[in-house]
C-alpha cells in the first residue's frame, strides 16, 4: 500500500504552525485577563492558539490522505489588479476617505475577473461600500471620516 504525502499541505500546515506560535508566544509579554475579562493578550493568543491547531490539522491531513493537486496557469492580470487595489486603499484611505477609497478598492478587485461585466462590477462596488460603511462605522463606531480632505467636502 502506497502512501502518498501532499507536499503543498504540510508546507501550508507548517506556515499555519509558524505564524500561530509567533502570535501565541507574541501575546505572553501582555496580560492575558480571565474569558469575561480579557486582556491585551488574550485574543492574539486564542487567535494564535486556533491558528496553530488549523495548521496541525492541515500537516496530518497533508501526511496521511495526501492527494496530487495540479495548478493550472497563474491569473496574472487579477493578482496584479488585487495588488494596485490593496496598495490604492492603503495609499489613499486618509485623502479621500472611507467611501471613496472603498468603493474604488471593491470595483478594482470586482474587475480583476474576467467574468465580470462593468455594470455587475458597479453593482457589487455599490453594495460593499454600503455594507462596509455599515459595519465599520454604524455597527462597530469606528471614527473614521467617510470623504477625506482631497474632495473637500
Amino acid at each position: 500500500m502506497e502512501r502518498r504525502r501532499s507536499v503543498p499541505d504540510v508546507l501550508a500546515g507548517g506556515i499555519f504552525i509558524l505564524i500561530g506560535g509567533a502570535f501565541v508566544v507574541g501575546s505572553l509579554s501582555y496580560e492575558l485577563g480571565t474569558p469575561l475579562r480579557m486582556g491585551p493578550g488574550y485574543f492574539p493568543l486564542m487567535v494564535g492558539a486556533i491558528l496553530a491547531a488549523l495548521g496541525l490539522a492541515i500537516v496530518g491531513k497533508g501526511l496521511i490522505a495526501g492527494e496530487v493537486v495540479s495548478f493550472g496557469a497563474v491569473p496574472w492580470r487579477a493578482v496584479g489588479v488585487i495588488v494596485v487595489a490593496v496598495v490604492f486603499f492603503g495609499y489613499s484611505f486618509r485623502g479621500l476617505g472611507f467611501v471613496p477609497t472603498s468603493a474604488v478598492t471593491a470595483l478594482l478587485t470586482t474587475l480583476a475577473s474576467r467574468q465580470v461585466r462593468l455594470p455587475t462590477a458597479l453593482a457589487v462596488a455599490a453594495g460593499l461600500t454600503v455594507a462596509s460603511t455599515l459595519i465599520f462605522v454604524v455597527g462597530l463606531q469606528l471614527r473614521i471620516p467617510l470623504w477625506g480632505p482631497w474632495l473637500s467636502f
